[in-house]
C-alpha cells in the first residue's frame, strides 16, 4: 500500500486564484452566513437590480418605436414602396423584374411537381430546375447592368453589350441543360 501524502493545512494552502478581473473583487474568502434562508431572499432582489442596471433599456425602446405599430402603417409603407417603384423604375427594369418573377414561379412549380408526383427522370428535373435558376441569375445580371441607377459601376458596358452577354450566356446554359437531359 502506498504511503498517504500529508494534506496541507488551511494556513499553508496557497491563496485561491483571482478569477474575476473586476477591481473591487477581493481575494479573501467570504464568510458563510448563519441563516441561509435570509441570504437568498436578500440577494435575489440585489441580483435583479444588477441585471436591470446592466441591460440597456434604451435599445428596446428605440426598436419598439421604429417597428410599425399597426397593420395600417405597414400597408402604408408597402404602398409607398410600390408607388416609388412604379414612378422611379425604368420600363426595361420592370420588364426584367416581371421575367424574374416568372422564373421564380416556374422554379417553385417544378419543385412542387417533383415533391408531389415524383422525380423519376431525376436528370430531367435537375436540368429544368438548373435552367430556371441559371436563367434567373443571368437575368439578374442583365438587370444590374442595364439599370440606369448603376451607371457608375458599369460605365464601359453598353446596354447592347450587356444584352449580347445575356443571350450568349443563355445559349450556353440551355445547351448544357439539353445535353444533361440526354
Amino acid at each position: 500500500m502506498p504511503p498517504k501524502k500529508p494534506t496541507p493545512s488551511p494556513a499553508a494552502a496557497p491563496p485561491p486564484a483571482n478569477r474575476s478581473q473586476h477591481p473591487s473583487a477581493s481575494t479573501t474568502p467570504s464568510k458563510p452566513t448563519t441563516n441561509p434562508s435570509t441570504s437568498t431572499s436578500t440577494t435575489a432582489p440585489k441580483l435583479a437590480q444588477q441585471i436591470n442596471a446592466l441591460t440597456n433599456t434604451k435599445t428596446a425602446t428605440t426598436l419598439s418605436k421604429s417597428a410599425p405599430r399597426s397593420v395600417q402603417e405597414a400597408q402604408q409603407i408597402l404602398a409607398e414602396m410600390w408607388n416609388s417603384y412604379v414612378d422611379k423604375t425604368a420600363q426595361r427594369v420592370k420588364l426584367l423584374d416581371t421575367f424574374m418573377g416568372f422564373l421564380v414561379l416556374v422554379g417553385v412549380l417544378q419543385f412542387v411537381y417533383c415533391v408531389i408526383v415524383g422525380n423519376y427522370p431525376f436528370n430531367a428535373f435537375l436540368a429544368g430546375f438548373s435552367a430556371t435558376v441559371g436563367q434567373f441569375v443571368l437575368t439578374a445580371s442583365l438587370r444590374m447592368q442595364t439599370n440606369p441607377e448603376n451607371e457608375k459601376e458599369f460605365r464601359g458596358t453598353s446596354d447592347e453589350r450587356a444584352f449580347a452577354d445575356f443571350v450568349f450566356g443563355s445559349m450556353i446554359l440551355h445547351f448544357f441543360c439539353v445535353n444533361f437531359i440526354n
